[in-house]
């Protein structure tokens, strides 16, 4: 068995994710040859516009606009796909693979949408796809899932996965900022796109999550049975109402596996404070794990960024070089995972937070307890505030109560004529 000298990589995309892989390969470009004895160098590069200014020095990186000319190129050993999008992202992938080439890609969307397919793909080729980078930027989690976790028996992956959403709550629960206000200053400084509906809406965490999930349950996972809710309607009223009752809010991605099945979800959560992932801010990440084995472990750290993306898209060419030079055939297991049944959103139990407004007048609470209390709903924390124009702000946390019980009650409730506006609706972590 002989090492390679060299490996050639092909880059499709030199925007900000591929412009950091370049700049990682050629800063360490020694401390990768120490660590795997060969050469790496990426030779080609498939970009939109040859004139455009480049962030990163491309010497010697044959710039083309011509995808034929990366990926039938025989002295190509490795593809990495970081032009984003998934219809040509996915031809241009399959390609690769039947062209003998593996594939590493930082795409979350492609991977969610067909990754089963293009794993299929890749095994028939007898190739294989990295895509470490698709999740949590620098933060490892794909491998420790597929590796390290190996042994265990995943009960739950919760996690902060979605940087823009974070750095918006931030904003408002340390600055008091408004939602669009903390939302325009994100978009200055470049951790949110000028379209940000795919992150505030919780979409991008789906995608995320979709992944995650399916190596942590071993179960192929659709991103329709991901239920999901947006930040846009938190208020500071809410941030300011969850700190006095000592919760952060926060956007989680949860997946968990009982019994019953698998019930994946993104949306708006009262973390409380002790809990580590409340403690996450801004545009960093946390995924928290549990295992039967391990207990609970977290991984933390920057979850997008043209370096920290690229760290994790130069980990895989480093593992792929490896596996040649070792003549390792990296089995593709996720091609065999059967889809387990989806909890329904109405069967799960939790523990919500209710905002509303009504007439400050005798009776009132007791309508709403009355409500809460003819669908066996029981309540933790009660906060009232008076507004002005005779209008009181009652704030209330349940007990444990499966969601179809408590829409139930929330829809008499709304009902009750005494009610002005049920301002919003959250669900609560337990505490640890």
């Amino acid at each position: 068995m002989s090492k390679r000298q060299v490996i050639n990589i092909g880059l499709l995309g030199l925007g900000t994710v591929g412009s950091g892989t370049l700049q990682i390969i050629q800063n360490n470009h020694d401390e990768i040859y120490k660590k795997t004895g060969t050469q790496i160098r990426i030779t080609k590069a498939l970009v939109r516009d040859l004139s455009r200014a480049r962030s990163v020095s491309h010497e010697g990186v044959e710039l083309t606009t011509d995808p034929a000319a990366v990926l039938n190129d025989p002295d190509i050993d490795i593809i990495v796909e970081v032009m984003g999008g998934t219809t040509l992202a996915k031809d241009f992938i399959t390609t690769a693979l039947k062209n003998g080439k593996y594939v590493v890609t930082a795409n979350k969307d492609l991977m969610a949408q067909h990754g089963v397919e293009l794993l299929n793909i890749a095994k028939q080729c007898q190739r294989n796809i990295y895509y470490e980078a698709s999740v949590g930027g620098g933060i490892p989690l794909i491998r420790p899932l597929k590796h390290c976790l190996a042994g265990n028996k995943i009960k739950s992956v919760m996690g902060i996965i979605n940087g823009t959403t974070n750095y918006i709550l931030t904003q408002m629960t340390n600055e008091a900022k408004d939602f669009a206000e903390a939302l325009a200053e994100a978009q200055a400084k470049g951790f949110a796109e000028q379209d940000p509906s795919s992150d505030v809406e919780g979409k991008d965490a789906a995608f995320k999550l979709a992944i995650l999930a399916s190596l942590a349950f071993n179960s192929k996972v659709n991103i329709a049975d991901i239920y999901t809710e947006s930040i846009t309607e938190i208020s500071v009223r809410d941030i300011m109402y969850a700190e006095e009752l000592g919760f952060v809010i926060k956007l989680l991605a949860i997946g968990e596996e009982s019994n019953t099945g698998l019930s994946l979800r993104v949306h708006p959560t009262l973390v409380p404070k002790d809990h580590p992932l409340a403690s996450v801010q801004n545009e960093f990440n946390a995924l928290y794990v549990e295992g039967d084995a391990v207990g609970e472990v977290m991984f933390y750290g920057r979850g997008a960024g043209a370096l920290p993306t690229g760290s994790a898209i130069v980990a895989d060419i480093i593992e792929v070089v490896r596996n040649i030079n070792h003549e390792i055939e990296n089995g593709i297991i996720e091609t065999t995972f059967p889809e387990k049944p989806i909890v329904p959103m109405k069967d799960r139990i939790s523990r919500f937070y209710v905002r509303m407004k009504a007439k400050d007048e005798p009776g009132v609470f007791g309508s709403v307890a009355t409500a809460f209390g003819e669908e066996q709903i029981s309540l933790d924390m009660i906060l009232q505030n008076r507004r002005d124009y005779n209008v009181a702000e009652i704030v209330l946390v349940t007990h444990d109560v499966s969601e179809e019980r408590f829409y139930r009650a929330l829809d008499k409730i709304e009902k009750l004529g005494s009610i002005r506006n049920l301002s919003n609706v959250m669900r609560v972590l337990e505490r640890g």
